[in-house]
């Protein structure tokens, strides 16, 4: 839908917060991501599905300088971050928080120092109102009171929900998400779904989710992408996709991930 479009119907109209041209990684021989171009908007969730090894989590990446593009440009509000230094990124990570697939939580940090760990890395402020923050976030996640706790005593959902407690402690414009409930049961699950929802509702929160998870991508996008051959086979609302005869995407939506690529290879 065209912004006129959006505008006539009543929709609010969304402007991009992130514009990526051309952009091109390549491990050896592998060009994995290929030319790929897409824009995400500001307070959307952009969902990415993909096939493992397809460069969903580097593309991820890119949004935050973590991995260094060989080509194209990846705008944060006109700002190019393929061409920043580690120095000049600094100041833009401080805006994009990343939720990895772990959650890598520091494993001799009790759950209060590695919620304050961001706040310590960028701000000066006094340990009271670090200790407030701190439990203010975790009260967001729903795990009040376990900040003596280390992380070898979490279970894996609990470990996912400090780890969104600390990308959300310093109040990030960006959130990134790397499989959020990957190795979780149903229940699990659910609740990490509802909070990635709420950071957006609530917060204005943009959003990027890599995901196998098509309920997840069903509840928290907003759109989505289909990233095949380095570049995204599908960009679009859930309405485009579910009227999508393309048998590649027809396979991840209804959970068909063994005959995905079959598919793919007979398009």
């Amino acid at each position: 839908m065209s912004s006129s479009e959006a505008a006539d119907s009543g929709k609010p109209v969304r402007e991009p917060l992130y514009v990526v041209r051309g952009l091109c990684r390549r491990f050896g021989e592998r060009a994995v991501l290929d030319d790929l171009s897409f824009e995400v908007l500001r307070g959307e969730c952009l969902v990415v599905l993909g096939r493992s090894g397809s460069g969903k989590s580097l593309t991820l990446r890119q949004l935050n300088g973590l991995d260094p593009a060989e080509g194209g440009e990846v705008l944060f509000e006109g700002t190019d971050l393929v061409r920043l230094t580690e120095r000049e990124l600094y100041p833009v990570r401080r805006r994009i928080a990343m939720l990895f697939q772990s959650g890598a939580l520091f494993d001799s940090f009790d759950v209060l120092e590695n919620v304050a760990f961001p706040i310590r890395e960028h701000e000066r402020v006094g340990e009271d109102e670090v200790r407030e923050r701190v439990a203010a976030a975790l009260a967001w996640v729903g795990l009040s009171g376990i900040e003596d706790r280390m992380p070898a005593a979490l279970s894996g959902g609990m470990k996912k929900r400090v780890a969104l407690a600390r990308s959300l402690v310093l109040a990030p414009e960006v959130v990134l998400f790397d499989e959020p409930t990957a190795g979780l049961d149903p229940v699990t699950a659910a609740t990490i779904s509802r909070l990635i929802s709420s950071t957006r509702d609530e917060f204005g929160t943009t959003s990027v989710v890599v995901t196998h998870d098509i309920r997840l991508a069903r509840h928290v996008g907003d759109r989505l992408a289909l990233l095949q051959d380095g570049r995204f086979r599908f960009l679009g609302c859930w309405e485009e996709a579910e009227q999508s005869t393309d048998p590649a995407l027809r396979a991840f939506l209804e959970g068909r991930f063994d005959s995905a690529q079959e598919d793919i290879d007979a398009a």
